[in-house]
């Protein structure tokens, strides 16, 4: 059977798609082809740096990649659900509007741009700027979940929804200008960072009893998909981080 061809029983709406050799648009368009004939599960193999995968993919398919997707990965999504058995790059979850992204491994740079609905689990780290323009939409409350920590920019210019870094991985949190013109939502840190490494009008905070039945449901989450002890996670404190104001910049170019 040719590479370029999906394999399975579309009686049970199950596909496998092998993406080895396959450009960008050809894997893509095989993919939205195969959800739209009903597949309900699809397992892609050998991806190796693939990108947009999942691009404005709507409705409640289930798609399993096994290597490292390339950047902006379910982008615009609207519904599926992807499992990653690997890393993926940067932009995942770009825009993202429902649905579930979970990923076994670390993924790059932007990870949750302008996300505004769904959610995200990294098992491990993330790069830079992640979390940035995430907003709240309508009903709808993004949440991103980092097993890890994150380097510089974490929860830029953030606008709503929540974001987590559970610092499982045993890299401490170094990064710098958290919450850098962050004017709304709210990041949660396992651990400690100081006032040195967060943006302009961001304030550390104690979390109260709703904030933390907010982290237990979020760990339990974490746990269910990647499987680690959720009572060892809870035994360390955690940190809130919320705006000071809703203008963080508003007087920056006033004289």
């Amino acid at each position: 059977m040719s590479r370029m061809n999906a394999r399975g029983d579309t009686d049970t709406g199950k596909i496998t798609i092998d993406a080895m050799g396959m450009r960008d648009r050809d894997m893509n368009l095989l993919l939205r082809s195969k959800v739209s004939e009903g597949a309900s599960r699809i397992k892609l193999v050998n991806v190796f740096g693939q990108r947009y995968i999942a691009t404005n993919l709507s409705g409640q398919v289930e798609i399993e990649i096994k290597g490292t997707p390339g950047n902006d990965l379910g982008a615009f999504m609207d519904g599926p659900g992807i499992i990653v058995r690997g890393n993926a790059q940067d932009g995942c979850g770009n825009t993202m509007n429902s649905g579930t992204i979970v990923v076994h491994g670390r993924a790059g740079d932007i990870v949750g741009l302008s996300m505004r609905g769904g959610s995200m689990f990294i098992r491990d780290d993330i790069g830079y700027r992640g979390a940035i323009h995430m907003k709240a939409y309508g009903e709808k409350q993004p949440l991103l979940v980092v097993g890890g920590t994150a380097d510089d920019f974490f929860g830029e210019y953030m606008a709503g929804g929540t974001a987590v870094l559970l610092g499982l991985t045993g890299r401490p949190h170094r990064m710098c200008f958290v919450g850098a013109g962050m004017h709304g939502g709210v990041i949660y840190i396992r651990g400690e960072v100081q006032p040195h490494q967060l943006g302009a009008g961001v304030a550390i905070l104690q979390p109260d009893a709703q904030d933390m039945a907010t982290i237990a449901e979020v760990v339990t989450a974490y746990v269910r998909h990647f499987g680690l002890p959720a009572s060892d996670i809870m035994s360390t404190r955690f940190i809130k981080l919320s705006p000071v104001s809703t203008r963080p910049y508003g007087t920056l170019y006033t004289y």
